[in-house]
């Protein structure tokens, strides 16, 4: 079966507009097929019911909305829900070359994972957060995240990246996703062009209309990538960098792509971000048994921390199979803590969700058989 050339999350309502205006559709065609999508939720065409309906018949001929089926659809104890999501042919992004890639670059795989988080506490029962991929697999290699363990299969289209969210707010109990976060499979600042492209249209008040305080880009840290982010990047995100050992040395021995770059280099990256946008910077730090949560790695990430305007996020490591590291015990998280609050900077656990299902952070996998 021939899979439609176009895709509605990838449109504005200017390209959009210039299909209709193709088609000889009135002008406001586009206003409305989008307020269906995004304000209605309604990925059936033939559900727009003030199209005629031969337009209705040619939208759904011509644009695909759900671009794939769902392999795989798990919930959690704690409400967490995931999706595996299988991308039909084509619409992909080409890898930009003058990157570092670790394994494959192949087709192997078409499946990436993306995330319902709902909120911990009555008290914010409303908040749900999508934690989206913005590639198929992950070319940094972390040792101890199970997302690129496969290397890079492919980049995800803007339309893709925006169509989790989507997904992922229509589920049974959902409803409105409040929240995105870019900590799903890949690295978003390695599909730059894609990634700016959906954070714009999840912002948009005729796409998601998520407000842009409530989007967190997270990057391993790549300083150029920042740079021009902090340059093109319009909108007040959260940039979020995952930090993970308190210097270089530790750091290159646990995340490949930081030999080619250094904390220096990016935390002038990421001064320059705040310089320009006014915006604290994240700090994500994964906690290892026994290789970078002891109270030294805590005296030295204090030093370290209190050189940005930052804040520091402590996660506990979620289990891989196959990888030998270890979940912290609680007190040594909690000291770790301490250290660091003693040295007043602003740091916070943050609770792992979803572990039952695998959908906690550095679990995401892109193969069926891992789900």
């Amino acid at each position: 079966m021939r899979h439609p050339e176009h895709h509605i999350f990838q449109f504005t309502p200017e390209t959009l507009g210039h299909w209709c205006a193709e088609r000889g559709w009135p002008s406001f065609r586009a206003k409305q097929i989008l307020d269906w999508v995004y304000a209605k939720g309604i990925g059936d065409p033939l559900a727009m019911t003030n199209l005629r309906p031969a337009e209705r018949e040619q939208l759904k001929a011509e644009v695909a909305f759900e671009s794939g089926p769902t392999v795989a659809h798990q919930r959690a104890t704690d409400g967490t829900q995931k999706l595996l999501i299988e991308w039909a042919d084509g619409e992909r992004e080409t890898p930009d070359t003058s990157l570092p890639v670790l394994g494959s670059t192949g087709d192997a795989s078409r499946q990436t994972e993306c995330v319902m988080i709902p909120a911990e506490s009555p008290e914010n029962r409303e908040r749900k957060t999508a934690c989206i991929s913005s590639q198929v697999g992950c070319p940094v290699g972390c040792r101890f995240c199970a997302s690129g363990l496969g290397g890079l299969d492919g980049n995800l289209s803007a339309g893709r990246i925006v169509e989790q969210a989507w997904r992922l707010g229509r589920l049974p109990d959902v409803g409105r996703i409040t929240n995105i976060v870019f900590m799903g499979m890949g690295e978003p600042l390695a599909n730059f062009r894609a990634v700016t492209h959906a954070v714009r249209t999840l912002a948009a008040p005729w796409g998601m209309g998520i407000g842009a305080r409530r989007i967190t880009v997270s990057t391993v840290g790549m300083h150029k990538a920042i740079e021009k982010l902090a340059e093109e990047m319009e909108l007040p995100i959260t940039l979020a960098l995952s930090l993970h050992a308190p210097n270089d040395e530790l750091r290159r021995s646990l995340i490949p792509w930081a030999e080619y770059t250094s904390i220096e280099q990016l935390f002038e990256a990421c001064d320059a971000w705040f310089q320009k946008t006014g915006r604290e910077i994240t700090l994500e730090y994964t906690l290892l048994g026994g290789v970078n949560d002891q109270e030294s790695h805590a005296r030295e990430l204090a030093s370290v921390a209190k050189r940005l305007r930052a804040n520091v996020n402590l996660i506990r490591y979620n289990e891989v199979g196959g990888l030998e590291f270890k979940r912290p015990e609680t007190g040594d998280v909690r000291r770790f803590q301490e250290i660091l609050r003693e040295r007043k900077v602003n740091v916070h656990i943050r609770a792992s969700r979803g572990r039952d299902i695998a959908a906690a952070c550095g679990q995401l996998r892109h193969e069926a058989q891992d789900a």
